[in-house]
């Protein structure tokens, strides 16, 4: 019989601190929602005593999902654990993971403490985490680097104080499949009290080689495997969990292992993660890039049309792409648009449903044909609702190779009772002379960290998203525009990233 193996997710927690990639608390419950639908069975949601704002985001996905675990990571020590269990404390599954570094390196330079100082640490705050929950996960940071008779007792030790899960994490990136293979197996062969929990790896990309390791360590023995939508995580990445997955499935024979996921959701949480952090997958991407499914020379488009076989390891269907042939435009009718998000894995509640409709008919009178992608950043827009302090009433950029750019820009503020403020500036560019307008209007300066615009699908009435990222106080925000107007997308994008920024800011304050 096939043994049953975890997925456990920290795309909201290790994903997160990878540079751009930060959410907000609606964007982080939305990926979690999307998690849930793809049946992740572990939801890292966040590090609870990081920030107020992580805190509340871990609390609003514990109180929300209830097909998942829901784990809070903790360092080891009382103030952390205290925190993780008061933001997981309405959870239906909840876990508390909590780790401490095992290294000589980590130990002598980070910590400054003997192992035996770890030894005592491990033991008593595992204990600690196990009085608030019944399952606790202990890490032991840079695993790959430490020593291995020193990590079985670490593991032993942690064991006996009530974890139920025990992680291996290759924290930087440094070990090799072959490597990674045989530590498992002497933990398994060394640790005697080890067939007691759940054994789990969590791997990083800095030598490229995340997911081979996560594979090795499953053929070795381990039952968890830590991963991360489109492997974003600190500095290369960690090992992606759309690819470990359907490595699995591709290769049942070689695994021999049962999964919960939902493979036909793999491209929806890939697509949505993008839409909300603004970092796309580079086209060649494994499993989830543009040109996964792409037949370009000619004698591959043969066999392709002759039998997919000859060439596709795997069917788009698989992943959740789309093959369906409808065409929308504006004499579309709900029933027809409500159908056809169905066949992109999109159930919608009414009021969702209400909202989409609106956006997609206001875009069918300026495209003839509304494509799949148009559909899916349409929808993907509720994931980054928030207060709107300012709204885009209107804008006119002058704008040639002999004049300077001017933008006149004027928005709404305030909900109720809208007052409408209209400022000018000038700029090197357009889009750079828009944006000076609306500061002016905020009456507060940022620095712009990054600018760029893409088009979502094909041809001159393309959809084009807009991505700003700016900088308050050492904080980033991030912002995201659409329209078929670069120009009107681009000002959207601004205004997004200034509105998070308000209600961040917000929160903090309450918070703190």
């Amino acid at each position: 019989m096939s043994r049953r193996v975890y997925i456990f997710d920290t795309t909201l927690r290790d994903g997160e601190q990878s540079p751009g990639c930060s959410m907000n608390i609606q964007e982080k419950l939305e990926v979690a929602k999307q998690l849930e639908r793809l049946k992740v069975d572990v939801i890292e949601a966040g590090f609870a005593i990081a920030s107020p704002g992580d805190f509340q985001a871990i609390k609003t996905i514990a109180e929300t999902i209830k097909d998942c675990t829901v784990a809070s990571l903790s360092r080891a020590n009382a103030k952390d654990i205290d925190r993780s269990a008061e933001a997981l404390k309405q959870a239906a599954h909840p876990l508390i993971h909590t780790f401490i570094a095992t290294s000589d390196i980590h130990m002598q330079h980070k910590l400054k403490m003997t192992p035996e100082e770890v030894l005592e640490r491990t033991r008593t705050m595992v204990a600690y985490a196990r009085n608030y929950c019944p399952n606790v996960e202990f890490s032991a940071e840079d695993a790959t680097r430490s020593n291995p008779e020193f990590l079985y007792r670490v593991f032993e030790t942690a064991i006996k104080a009530g974890a139920t899960v025990i992680n291996v994490p290759d924290t930087v990136g440094y070990t090799t499949p072959d490597e990674y293979f045989e530590l498992i197996r002497k933990i398994r062969e060394n640790v005697p009290n080890i067939d007691q929990v759940i054994l789990s790896v969590h791997c990083h990309n800095d030598l490229g080689m995340a997911v081979a390791n996560t594979l090795a360590a499953l053929r070795a023995g381990v039952s968890q495997l830590e991963c991360t939508i489109n492997g974003i995580g600190e500095r290369a990445g960690n090992a992606a969990l759309e690819e470990i997955v359907m490595a699995i499935m591709t290769r049942k024979q070689n695994f021999d292992v049962e999964l919960r996921v939902d493979t036909a959701q793999l491209y929806r949480s890939s697509k949505l993660l993008s839409n909300i952090t603004g970092v796309v997958v580079q086209p060649n991407k494994a499993i989830v890039g543009a040109n996964a499914f792409a037949h370009e020379a000619g004698i591959h488009q043969h066999g392709v049309l002759a039998d997919r076989s000859t060439y596709e390891i795997m069917t788009p269907e698989s992943i959740g792409l789309n093959k369906n042939t409808m065409v929308l435009g504006k004499h579309s009718g709900r029933h027809a648009f409500e159908e056809h998000l169905k066949t992109l894995g999109y159930h919608l509640d009414q009021e969702e449903l209400d909202a989409a409709f609106a956006k997609f008919k206001m875009l069918a009178d300026k495209k003839k044909i509304v494509q799949d992608a148009d559909l899916e950043v349409l929808v993907s827009q509720k994931a980054v609702e928030i207060p709107e302090v300012y709204k885009l009433d209107r804008f006119v950029i002058n704008t040639g190779n002999t004049i300077t750019a001017t933008a006149s820009v004027r928005l709404r503020r305030g909900n109720g009772e809208e007052e409408l403020i209209e400022k000018v500036s000038i700029g090197d560019g357009p889009v750079y002379a828009a944006f000076k307008a609306i500061e002016k209007i905020v009456g507060v300066s940022f620095v712009l960290e990054d600018y760029k615009v893409r088009s979502v699908t094909e041809g001159q009435d393309a959809l084009g998203e807009a991505y700003v990222k700016i900088r308050r106080n050492g904080t980033i925000f991030t912002g995201k525009g659409v329209s078929t107007d670069i120009f009107e997308a681009s000002v959207l994008s601004y205004i997004n990233a200034i509105n998070k920024m308000i209600y961040e800011e917000k929160l903090e304050a309450e918070g703190g």
